[in-house]
């Protein structure tokens, strides 16, 4: 079946993970996916390592880039230009990544570019966004989140700041990158008029913030860190057990009424100290440590199977190969296994969204470097093979 967008052609430049990440979701729905990379070097991700496969493709690459065909193009060149000039002329969508400034100088920024496609679609993500004092800076994940003040809220109340496990200030950037494509489309197929989309991690950091800004905005207050704990509801947090560490997420005064029933202290839920979210909040310091006595007693299993039989939000704190091993996981199809023309067979995480018209596809596993140039050069742009050969003799492809 063809995907939702398959009539779509996408040209993209950019490497590492957030425009990776954003050109991955548009293939995943059927657009065709033009990766542009560096002649005998490619994405920078590909050297992102080990684990490699053993045809020598980093994890890091594999986990951003299906669903793509591979070109090499040297954009210093006037020969990689001309052909990106080309796949513009036909595309609908470029995305970029390279600093402020970058495909100005190179001739192939948007005011450029737009004079030939006046209907693209442009998405350029940087660090810190085409404005601003920092425009200039190189935009890397973990400095966007210490920037961002994400890390200041995240770690133990009296330990030092930490970074999220992924790297999230990039995920979030391309997931507003392909929102704002799809919209910028969506204004496009009713106008015939494309536009500049300029996305910085560094917004993207900051939206995340969610809750913990607004709290800021209202109270003026300094947010602090918590650990796992929660900072205004109470108890919702990680609590140990006899042979581990399972999560609570007490939502209600309701849930918590529960849970006492199953520590075998139904008093609690009527006791001045917690009876409501903001007494739990306040004293905190003394519920959480009768609860954690109590958990001690018994695995997590039972504590879970106990809880959720009575409605309380609660979960095993899995590690990686836990997560992925779920029934859940499985019965999601959120681990797919794909195998190319060549035998490969590729383990990579499914598409999130779950359409029922025009579901998300794995419908081919992440290219090698420049496995598809001759293939676009001919079945799309019409070269010859003597223009071909002539690209190649000069460096651009």
């Amino acid at each position: 079946m063809a995907g939702a967008l398959s009539n779509l052609l996408v040209v993209d430049l950019s490497r590492v993970l957030a425009g990776p990440y954003a050109s991955m979701i548009l293939g995943d729905f059927g657009a065709d996916v033009i990766k542009v990379e560096q002649p005998g070097r490619g994405d920078d991700t590909r050297q992102w390592g080990p684990p490699f496969t053993p045809d020598g493709e980093s994890a890091y690459y594999l986990c951003v880039n299906r669903n793509k065909r591979s070109i090499t193009l040297d954009l210093k060149t006037p020969g990689g230009q001309d052909v990106l000039r080309d796949l513009v002329r036909r595309g609908d969508v470029l995305i970029e990544n390279f600093r402020a400034g970058t495909m100005s100088k190179l001739g192939l920024g948007y005011e450029m570019l737009r004079e030939i496609n006046p209907s693209l679609v442009y998405c350029a993500i940087t660090g810190y966004g085409q404005t601003g004092p920092y425009r200039d800076r190189p935009g890397y994940d973990a400095v966007i989140q210490a920037q961002g003040g994400i890390m200041s809220v995240t770690g133990a109340a009296d330990g030092e700041p930490y970074k999220v496990g992924v790297a999230i200030a990039d995920i979030a950037a391309g997931l507003y990158a392909a929102i704002s494509i799809t919209t910028a489309l969506y204004f496009r197929q009713h106008t015939g008029v494309g536009q500049h989309i300029d996305v910085a991690l560094f917004d993207a950091q900051l939206s995340w913030l969610a809750n913990v800004a607004s709290a800021y905005l209202i109270s003026g207050d300094l947010p602090k860190r918590f650990g796992n704990a929660h900072a205004t509801i109470v108890p919702y947090q990680t609590i140990q057990t006899a042979d581990g560490w399972l999560v609570l997420a007490v939502g209600n005064d309701q849930q918590f009424a529960s849970l006492c029933r199953i520590v075998d202290h139904p008093e609690w839920s009527i006791d001045e100290r917690f009876a409501t979210n903001p007494a739990r909040v306040a004293n905190r310091e003394i519920l959480i440590p009768l609860l954690t006595e109590i958990f001690r007693t018994q695995q997590a299993s039972c504590w879970i199977n106990a809880l959720l039989a009575v409605g309380v939000p609660c979960g095993p704190v899995n590690n990686v190969p836990a997560a992925l091993n779920d029934p859940q996981t499985h019965a999601r199809a959120m681990v797919q296994i794909i195998e190319d023309a060549a035998g490969r067979k590729i383990p990579l995480v499914g598409p999130v969204p779950k359409l029922s018209a025009t579901p998300a596809q794995i419908t081919a596993t992440p290219p090698m470097l420049g496995e598809h140039t001759d293939q676009v050069l001919q079945g799309l742009l019409g070269y010859s093979d003597e223009r071909i050969a002539a690209l190649r003799a000069a460096r651009a492809i």
